[in-house]
C-alpha cells in the first residue's frame, strides 16, 4: 500500500506546517446558537446535510438499534490492529464491516472483510445464525433507505422543512435522485467514552475529546456520498435543537482541509439523526467525530472503490496467473506454458498481491470472522491454495535462473525479472512476522490474536520454497 504511504507522509508534512503556523494559538469554531452558524453552514460546509432522527421512519429505528446492540453483545465489533507512520496502534473505537458479499474495504494498511448483509433478492448463504443474520439484514435495510435518501438529498441539498428556498447545508426533506449514493459497505462503530480514557482533546479549536481524530474517509469512489446513522444508546443526549452546544452530546466537527482562515463547524447529533457528506466533502475538508456522555454506535455507508478490492476481482486475478502453470495430474509434474518477462512480471505481482493484500491481512485479524461469520473460510482457503501454485511458478522459474545448462542470457533474463519480486516478498514477510509477534498483538485473546499465515519452517518438504528468501535472493544477484 505505497500510495498509502506517499498520503500518511504528505498529510504529516501539512500537520507540522499547520501547527508552526498556529504558534499554539486556537483557531475559532461555530455551533448552534453562535452568531453566523447557519450562514458558515450554508457557505463553507454546504455539502453538509443533516436528516432528523423524527424524519427516519420509526420502524427503521428500532430494527437498526436492535441490530447495534446485537453485535456489540455477540462481540462482533473489535478494536483493529492498523499501522500509522510505521508502527501499530489500536483504533479509539470497536468496529465491524458489512457489506456486499465478497467486497472489503481499506484503510491504514489494513483490509477489513465485509460480512454480508444478505441483500433483498440475493442467495442466502447460511454464515451466520439467525440472531446475527437478522442484524446483517437490518442493516441492509438502513442501506437501501440510505441509498433512496441520500440521492434525493443531493439534489435538494438545503431546501429546509418549510421554508421553501434552496438554501445551502440545512436539515434537508426530498429531491430527485443523484448518484454517487451506491453504498456499497457500512462501517460499524461503537466507542463508550466512559471506558476510553485515551482520548485525546482536539488539538486546533478546543471542541473537546476526539473520538476520532481529523481525517478524510479513505479508499472512496471520488466524489462519493457518506451517510451516517448516529445512535447514543443511553439516551443521554436530549435533542440540542438551535440553541447552546450540549456538552453530552455526541458531535461531528468540521473544517475545511489544511485551511487556519475558515471557522471550524460543529454540529451536534441526536440519538437516531443521520447526516451526509455529499459530493467531494470528503476530499476538500477534514470531520473528526466529538464525543459525548453516553456509549454511541454509528453506522457509515461509504462507496468503496473496489476495482481492486472484491473477491471477484482477485480470483480473476489468480486466473490470469495460473493459466501459465502446466499441471500433469498423472505424474504430480509442473511446468511454465512461457518464460517471457512480462509474463514473470505479471505472475510474480500477482504471487505478491495474494500474499499480502490479501491473505496476511485477512489472518493477521485472527480467526474473528470465524466467530460469527463463516462466509470467508472456503474463499480464503481457495486463494491460499492458489497462493501455493504459484510458489511453484516462481520454484520452476528460479529452477532456470540457476540452470547452468541455460545460456547466461537466458538466466539473466529471468534472474532480472525474479530479484525485485523476491526482495519485496522477504522485506513483507518479516515486517508481518513481526507485526503478529508484537508487543501489542500479544495482548488480544487467542481469537483475535494475529496470526502469521501462511507460515512455515524453511525444511517444510510440503513447501516448494522456503519461508525465508536471503540465500535465494543472494544467489540471483551472483547470476547478475
Amino acid at each position: 500500500m505505497k500510495r498509502s504511504e506517499a498520503f500518511e507522509t504528505e498529510k504529516e508534512i501539512k500537520k507540522q506546517r499547520l501547527v508552526k503556523e498556529l504558534e499554539g494559538r486556537r483557531l475559532p469554531f461555530l455551533a448552534p446558537g453562535d452568531a453566523g452558524f447557519q450562514q458558515l453552514w450554508e457557505t463553507r460546509f454546504s455539502s453538509l446535510a443533516r436528516r432528523r432522527a423524527v424524519a427516519v421512519p420509526p420502524q427503521l429505528h428500532r430494527q437498526v438499534q436492535a441490530s447495534l446492540c446485537t453485535l456489540l453483545r455477540r462481540g462482533c465489533l473489535l478494536r483493529d490492529l492498523v499501522r500509522v507512520r510505521d508502527r501499530d496502534v489500536f483504533t479509539a473505537v470497536s468496529r465491524v464491516l458489512l457489506g456486499r458479499r465478497g467486497h472489503t474495504y481499506c484503510y491504514l494498511h489494513t483490509r477489513l472483510f465485509a460480512v454480508p448483509w444478505h441483500e433483498e433478492g440475493a442467495e442466502a448463504t447460511g454464515c451466520c445464525d439467525e440472531e446475527l443474520g437478522a442484524a446483517c439484514r437490518a442493516l441492509g435495510e438502513l442501506n437501501r433507505y440510505f441509498r433512496a435518501d441520500a440521492a434525493r438529498t443531493c439534489g435538494t441539498r438545503g431546501v429546509a422543512p418549510g421554508d421553501g428556498e434552496a438554501g445551502q447545508g440545512r436539515d434537508v426533506q426530498g429531491a430527485p435522485p443523484s448518484s454517487g449514493t451506491e453504498f456499497n459497505v457500512a462501517l460499524v462503530n461503537y466507542m463508550d467514552p466512559a471506558a476510553a480514557s485515551y482520548l485525546k482533546e482536539e488539538p486546533y479549536f478546543g471542541m473537546g475529546r476526539m473520538a476520532v481524530s481529523w481525517h478524510h474517509d479513505e479508499n472512496l469512489v471520488p466524489g462519493s456520498t457518506v451517510a451516517v446513522y448516529n445512535y447514543s444508546c443511553e439516551g443521554t443526549d436530549a435533542d440540542p435543537g438551535d440553541g447552546e452546544l450540549d456538552g453530552a452530546a455526541w458531535r461531528v466537527g468540521l473544517k475545511v482541509a489544511w485551511d487556519i482562515d475558515t471557522p471550524g463547524l460543529v454540529l451536534p447529533l441526536q440519538s437516531g439523526d443521520c447526516y451526509y457528506m455529499l459530493d467531494d466533502l470528503n476530499t476538500t475538508h477534514q470531520h473528526c467525530v466529538l464525543a459525548g456522555a453516553s456509549a454511541r454506535f454509528s453506522s457509515t455507508h461509504r462507496v468503496a472503490e473496489c476495482s481492486t478490492g472484491t473477491l471477484d476481482y482477485i480470483q480473476r486475478r489468480c486466473q490470469e496467473a495460473l493459466k501459465f502453470l502446466r499441471s500433469d495430474l498423472d505424474s504430480g509434474t509442473h511446468t511454465l506454458r512461457s518464460l517471457e518477462p512480462s509474463v514473470l512480471q505479471h505472475c510474480e505481482e500477482i504471487h505478491n498481491e495474494v500474499e499480502f493484500q490479501w491473505l496476511r491481512q485477512y489472518w493477521f485479524q485472527g480467526r474473528r470472522y470465524e466467530k460469527f461469520c463463516s462466509w470467508w473460510r472456503k474463499p480464503m482457503e481457495e486463494l491460499e491454495e492458489a497462493w501455493r501454485k504459484m510458489e511453484i511458478m516462481t520454484q520452476l522459474a528460479l529452477a532456470v535462473a540457476e540452470d547452468a545448462a541455460r545460456t547466461m542470457e537466458r538466466r539473466r533474463e529471468v534472474a532480472q525479472v525474479l530479484l525485485p519480486f523476491l526482495t519485496e516478498r522477504q522485506e513483507r514477510r518479516q515486517l508481518w512476522r513481526a507485526r503478529c509477534h508484537s508487543r501489542l498483538a500479544q495482548t488480544l485473546p487467542p481469537d483475535e490474536a494475529p496470526m502469521c499465515r501462511p507460515d512455515w519452517h524453511d525444511d517444510d518438504s510440503s513447501m516448494p520454497l522456503p519461508f525465508d528468501l536471503k540465500a535465494i535472493i543472494d544467489a540471483l544477484e551472483r547470476v547478475l
